[in-house]
């Protein structure tokens, strides 16, 4: 059976974050992500953790300034430093929540960049990551992202991301597959899974929303009994981030996790 993770910091929104841990373990989610962690004492995070049996599946690397509209340093040369720093800070964290995942955002390719040179940027600073968090350190993962919701995204379809994972060749760079990026881009799901998801798999997380509108993912253009279906059938093992907006209710708007944990229960 395929195995969810909520995404706190779109789920259960209704409720104060720290409360949304408890929310989820109610639901029956044994996993969490969320986007950023910093605005937390680790301590604090680990003892939501650890009170409701729940396993830290993703979070990310620190982006640069949010509200000035940056979304990841990893590209932008003459950052080096401050990203070398932020990483520092993210592997804190991972440590303390024991997480195996770290996404790390590659960042706006603004005008004037050359697009040439924030790729060599981007994997440099990953080799440097990769090298500081050490052989026993998290996956580093990669997300292409579309260019509707974030508009000059550096990586927005999932072979730029694979490339770049086969580039640097290192067991722990990796790729998260978010369909809703994935299908806005490129489209072709079930055939993208089958091919990225086969033997010599680089992808090291996959995350869910319905299309177009990020709400649930029993919502939208997007087949999703066909695609757990695939998911299964090509043996991927690991967290399922569930990064959606409910429509309303976060826990009345499960039926389609019910409908899944029925159909593989019977």
């Amino acid at each position: 059976m395929l195995q969810f993770a909520a995404n706190l910091s779109m789920m259960y929104a209704e409720h104060p974050f720290l409360e949304r841990f408890a929310r989820a373990a109610e639901d029956g989610f044994t996993g969490v992500e969320f986007l950023f962690p910093y605005a937390y004492a680790p301590e604090q995070l680990r003892k939501e953790l650890d009170r409701h049996g729940l396993q830290q599946a993703l979070f990310n690397a620190p982006p640069g300034d949010w509200s000035s509209g940056e979304r990841g340093i990893a590209c932008l040369p003459g950052r080096e430093t401050e990203f070398r720093r932020s990483f520092h800070e993210a592997l804190r964290y991972a440590e303390a929540l024991r997480c195996r995942r770290i996404h790390v955002m590659a960042g706006i390719c603004a005008a004037g960049l050359d697009r040439p040179r924030a790729l060599d940027t981007l994997r440099a600073n990953l080799a440097w990551a990769l090298e500081a968090a050490g052989d026993a350190g998290p996956d580093l993962l990669l997300e292409p992202i579309n260019l509707r919701d974030m508009p000059g995204y550096l990586l927005n379809r999932q072979e730029e991301a694979h490339a770049i994972a086969r580039s640097l060749n290192h067991p722990r760079l990796k790729v998260q597959m978010d369909l809703y990026h994935c299908q806005i881009m490129e489209g072709d799901i079930l055939w993208r899974l089958r091919r990225h998801l086969g033997e010599g798999s680089r992808v090291g997380h996959i995350q869910i929303a319905g299309v177009p509108d990020r709400h649930e993912p029993g919502e939208g253009e997007l087949n999703y009994d066909s695609i757990f279906r695939v998911i299964e059938e090509m043996g991927y093992a690991g967290w399922i981030g569930c990064e959606y907006r409910p429509r309303g209710g976060t826990s009345e708007g499960l039926q389609w996790l019910r409908r899944y944990r029925l159909g593989r229960a019977q």
